[in-house]
């Protein structure tokens, strides 16, 4: 069977970890602050805080902006329900505004359509690795904090530079599904130093002093708790990972995109299939090579996943629509004809680092035969 997905890891990753085992600190300590500077240099971001997961990250964002009761938040229904489930944590509102079916980003427009007067902030996914605009939100909507939820992002580009330059605070995923993977784990950066200090303090319970300081410098000053606080942080067993993945991103998005290009020209003998592709103004990682079908194809989506699985290829069900999920669907009705429509159509193809050219012609294939058509 073809996986969506298989991560890259090497002999590299193993000795990493085994120094860190060695070395008798295994918590959050020094390998975690060498990945949160690298990763941050690497994004262009003043700071980085590492923390457990990207919905960590996220939860801390919204804290660190104030977000709370009594606020609404416009999110994207078009992503995984944590992006909606943040919002929640802090007391406010989450109010799904439609995307943009090419790119399955928020625009300036869907957000217009979802603002109130108790909106606070939105957060902006850089859906699969597609980089949205945010030059455009931030020129429109410049009064609303913008948290960027680059959770599938890393190695993408904006406008010639990478994701989540200038964000006022952006949160990054280290799953196993993501090019850069940890096994678990998130980053949050910023420019604001303030922010990247108090993000510090909360992932630690709100410790005054974090016990790898308190243990490097041999104080036995006890320490103070000034809130409350959250355990949110990663190990250095994830970030000894994490640093050798990170020398390993650009090999991973060119060899995405050289694959992804190819998908796109063998795909194109299929009558009125849609494939991701880049937008004007950046450059995606295809952290997921999604497509759309056609109204005329002759199976439907479920039908076609089976059909594939039965042909060594495994695929998923495009990106979920939080606002139809039981969590969530009390809260409409909901007018979001495009999210509805790219969630009911599109699924997710095989794309990894290691896919070979063989692998990559048995899903093409597979398609064309599902498609009733001859192969290439």
């Amino acid at each position: 069977m073809i996986p969506v997905m298989r991560p890259w890891f090497g002999p590299e990753e193993q000795a990493a970890v085994g120094e860190v085992i060695a070395s008798g600190w295994v918590a959050q300590g020094p390998k975690v602050a060498e990945f949160e500077r690298g990763f941050a240099a690497s994004v262009g971001a003043g700071h980085g805080v590492a923390a457990s997961s990207c919905t960590t990250a996220l939860h801390l964002a919204l804290v660190l902006g104030g977000v709370g009761p009594g606020d609404e938040v416009v999110v994207p229904s078009l992503s995984f329900i944590a992006t909606a489930n943040v919002v929640r944590y802090v007391g406010a509102t989450p109010v799904f505004a439609d995307i943009d079916p090419a790119t399955g980003n928020l625009t300036a427009k869907t957000i217009e359509a979802a603002l109130s007067p108790r909106t606070r902030a939105v957060i902006v996914v850089h859906q699969g690795g597609v980089p949205a605009d945010v030059d455009e939100i931030r020129a429109a909507h410049g009064e609303l904090l913008l948290v960027e939820d680059a959770a599938c992002a890393a190695g993408s580009t904006y406008r010639g530079r990478p994701v989540g330059v200038g964000a006022a605070v952006a949160a990054w995923s280290f799953h196993p599904r993501k090019l850069l993977t940890t096994g678990e784990g998130g980053m949050l950066t910023t420019d604001d130093a303030g922010w990247a200090a108090r993000a510090r303090r909360l992932r630690e319970h709100a410790m005054s002093v974090s016990a790898a300081d308190r243990h490097a410098g041999g104080s036995t000053a006890p320490e103070e708790y000034t809130e409350v606080g959250y355990n949110y942080r990663m190990t250095d067993l994830q970030a000894a990972v994490g640093l050798v993945q990170l020398g390993r991103l650009p090999a991973m998005v060119a060899r995405r995109r050289a694959l992804a290009a190819r998908y796109q020209e063998l795909l194109a003998g299929i009558p009125g299939l849609v494939t991701v592709r880049d937008p004007e103004h950046g450059e995606g990682n295809y952290q997921s090579f999604w497509i759309a079908l056609p109204g005329d194809f002759p199976m439907s989506r479920g039908d076609l996943l089976h059909f594939l699985a039965g042909h060594g290829v495994s695929a998923r069900r495009g990106i979920m629509a939080a606002h139809l999920e039981p969590a969530y669907a009390s809260g409409g009705p909901y007018d979001l004809p495009a999210t509805e429509w790219l969630t009911a159509n599109s699924l997710i193809l095989p794309l990894f680092h290691a896919m070979t050219e063989d692998e990559h012609d048995r899903v093409v294939a597979a398609l064309y035969a599902a498609a009733g058509l001859p192969g290439l």
